[in-house]
């Protein structure tokens, strides 16, 4: 049997990437003869082929834009590009037995950009009459006109699975389909993210340094993709970090500054490490920057030696929650905190706009000493394995049918 996924595999941000390595693995590991291919939305064919130095200037001159005039610059740079890649679509879910769309936050309206590209998948799974699944997916609270419509596409396919990552998610989608389908809540599958086999943190009774990694994101992400306003937003600033590793560092503290993967992100940070050095002197060894990782692995190197990290990014904190990493997250989109809810550490998500580098500190020191509850972490990744072995089985079933509701 033959398993279609599309989502964004080989997103610079690397969450997306490892995410969908899950998903491949617990489809394939599930007993019987499956083959999965994984297809990216947005036309890319492997890590690391990026979006060009560009980017930040698209992003930065989207943002900036009105509305409309936004959804009109993105559907016009889109519908060419997706004249190509439907035809390879096409080819891809005709000789496919099963399509999924999923996981990530697929379901936003971001000016048009997953609308089109998800109606389009959806276009194509319905001329080709396959059963499809809607796995773990993110929803965004607010669509246009025209992305509703292109999401409401998925009303006249053969849906016989449709899952979300999150109590807000959920929430989300019945606001926009009152009238069904209804959205069950699974477990994201980047909790089933596994650390190497030779890793492993070094093992000491007496009292040590900590080295606490802080997760960057570039600001103009959190402000063009967040559902907060940009005020609303903790650690949009170079000065914000500073204030926050002077603390640490001063009460003895190994950091280290880290990203997910996209380019301008791992640019930020270095703009980090430079202010801070140039406000203080740094001892050898304490201020420490990783490579910008290219593949979701260099990711979860990164993050499994920390002792605790402090992240925007959900898939940063996911994957430390896999890891049995403690962190502290930070607010800007309603599915971060939906995540701590998801997994009972509401106490290390941070709402306030400016909170304190003591506070944060303290919170820091807390969140490790904690540490994540073994049973429970148990418990969850189980779940998350159970989620996708409950999709397996509505896809390759001989109880295919289309869900009731639509």
């Amino acid at each position: 049997m033959k398993i279609v996924v599309f989502n964004v595999k080989y997103s610079e941000n690397l969450g997306d990437g490892l995410l969908a390595e899950c998903i491949e693995a617990a489809l394939t590991n599930g007993g019987g003869e499956i083959e999965v291919e994984t297809i990216d939305l947005a036309g890319r064919e492997a890590f690391a082929s990026g979006h060009g130095r560009r980017r930040r200037f698209i992003l930065a001159l989207l943002h900036r834009s009105p509305a409309g005039l936004r959804r009109r610059l993105v559907r016009l740079g889109l519908e060419r590009r997706l004249r190509g890649l439907r035809a390879r679509w096409e080819d891809k879910i005709a000789a496919a037995d099963a399509v999924v769309i999923g996981g990530g936050n697929l379901f936003q309206d971001d000016d048009l950009n997953f609308p089109l590209k998800v109606g389009t998948v959806l276009d194509c799974v319905r001329r080709h009459d396959r059963p499809l699944a809607i796995y773990a997916v993110g929803v965004s609270k607010h669509w246009s006109e025209p992305a509703y419509d292109l999401f409401a596409r998925l009303k006249r396919t053969r849906l016989v699975h449709l899952s979300v990552r999150d109590g807000f998610a959920q929430d989300n989608w019945r606001e926009h389909f009152p009238d069904g389908p209804g959205a069950k809540i699974v477990r994201d599958p980047g909790l089933l993210a596994e650390a190497p086999a030779a890793a492993g943190k070094p093992v000491s009774l007496v009292k040590r340094q900590l080295t606490i990694g802080l997760c960057v994101t570039d600001p103009i992400i959190l402000h063009r993709h967040g559902n907060a306003k940009a005020s609303a937003i903790p650690f949009t600033s170079v000065g914000a970090y500073r204030d926050l590793i002077g603390l640490l560092l001063d009460d003895g503290q190994r950091v280290v500054l880290f990203c997910n993967g996209a380019r301008e992100d791992q640019a930020f940070a270095e703009s980090i490490r430079h202010s801070v050095a140039t406000h203080r002197a740094v001892a050898a060894g304490t201020l420490e920057i990783t490579r910008r990782p290219l593949v979701p692995i260099d990711l979860i190197r990164t993050i499994q030696p920390l002792d605790v990290i402090l992240a925007h990014r959900l898939h940063a904190c996911i994957a430390a929650y896999a890891l049995r990493v403690p962190h502290v997250g930070l607010g800007w989109d309603g599915k971060v905190e939906g995540f701590f809810n998801s997994v009972g550490r509401e106490n290390y998500f941070v709402k306030d706009a400016s909170p304190s580098p003591g506070r944060l500190a303290l919170l820091l020191k807390a969140a490790e000493t904690e540490g994540i509850e073994p049973l429970r972490h148990r418990v969850i990744v189980a779940e998350a394995q159970a989620g996708i072995s409950n999709m397996r089985r509505h896809l390759v079933g001989p109880e295919q049918c289309v869900m009731s509701g639509i």
